[in-house]
């Protein structure tokens, strides 16, 4: 004799519902939710010193700057709110700040294309196979590392001083020089000439690039024809625009936020006649020797606004003249 089985409408939904999922979707184990959640507490745990960081080392540090930049505030008196008062003080009124910005500008378009061409050319030359390469390729780093140190600026003041290196070396051959660092007609150009020093650093970037470029292009150049002038234009500098690119936006980069050599060299006036003002020993000037923090603070911002603009139109042109592999 069977026995019968009742079976319900609403067992026979759930029973429905168990078998219809998906293995995926199934729940899981109470033991595996936990042991996720305390992986998940864990690493919050180790990622919290970064979180700190970020907030208080720098989101909150940018966003006061930006606050102050709005206020008359001094360091020693309460921020007193003046709105854009200060960024029509530093556009209208203010000729140092004008200065400086020409002053940095000057600095920028003519020390970073000559510092690029510079180190490529070096780097075409140390990648001939030269022996020694390693010892040449770190000697010809070290003036990057020590470009921007206090040390070499002053040493770059004493060579181009008035009884300096560079005029002791024309005394030989009956030219008196001029104090190179103290005419306002060649104090800029002995920080242009200490900036294109420190190429280091873009060429050893340079010669990564060269090393990458396959050699049976240049061998297919040659049974053409080519000469090396011609491979250089058609194989070399097309390839390498990637890397050309990638210096350009660092060293503009770099150049905007210059201010060791400057200060050094000018004693920290910008001196002679604020031929070698800065922008960033002009930002100085204004918040450590003037205590105008708050200017300060507008100046800062108006400079960031100038790289990432600059940087804007560089990434923008960079699709006329820079040539990827991978482009069709």
């Amino acid at each position: 004799m069977s026995e019968s089985i009742s079976v319900t409408p609403e067992r026979a939904v759930a029973t429905t519902r168990a078998h219809s999922q998906p293995p995926g979707r199934r729940r899981r184990a109470p033991h595996v939710n936990v042991h996720r959640r305390r992986e998940a507490r864990a690493a919050y745990v180790f990622l919290a010193p970064w979180f700190i960081g970020l907030f208080v080392i720098t989101v909150g540090p940018i966003l006061a700057s930006l606050y102050l930049s709005f206020t008359d505030y001094s360091l020693l008196e309460e921020a007193k709110w003046v709105g854009l008062g200060n960024y029509q003080e530093m556009f209208f009124e203010d000729t140092r700040f004008l200065t400086s910005l020409k002053v940095t500008t000057i600095y920028v378009v003519v020390s970073v294309p000559l510092q690029l061409i510079f180190a490529l050319a070096l780097a075409l030359a140390l990648d001939r196979g030269l022996r020694g390469l390693t010892f040449y390729r770190s000697v010809y780093y070290l003036p990057s590392l020590l470009g921007g140190s206090v040390a070499i600026a002053i040493l770059w003041r004493k060579i181009f001083g008035t009884d300096g290196l560079v005029n002791g070396v024309l005394s030989i051959f009956g030219i008196q020089g001029p104090g190179w660092v103290s005419d306002p007609d060649t104090a800029l150009g002995t920080l242009i000439l200490l900036h294109v020093w420190t190429f280091g650093a873009p060429m050893v970037i340079f010669l990564a690039g060269l090393r990458q470029i396959p050699s049976s292009y240049y061998e297919a150049a040659a049974v053409d024809g080519a000469t090396k002038l011609r491979q250089f234009r058609s194989i070399t500098l097309p390839l390498l625009t990637p890397i050309i690119f990638f210096n350009l936006v660092l060293e503009v980069i770099k150049s905007f936020q210059s201010f060791t050599q400057s200060f050094i060299v000018s004693g920290g006036s910008g001196g002679p006649v604020d031929s070698t003002l800065f922008y960033t020993l002009y930002l100085y000037l204004k918040g450590f020797k003037s205590y105008e923090m708050g200017y300060a603070a507008a100046m800062a911002w108006v400079l960031l606004l100038i790289i990432a603009g600059l940087t804007g139109v560089n990434f923008l042109a960079s699709k006329y003249w820079v040539f990827y592999g991978d482009t069709k």
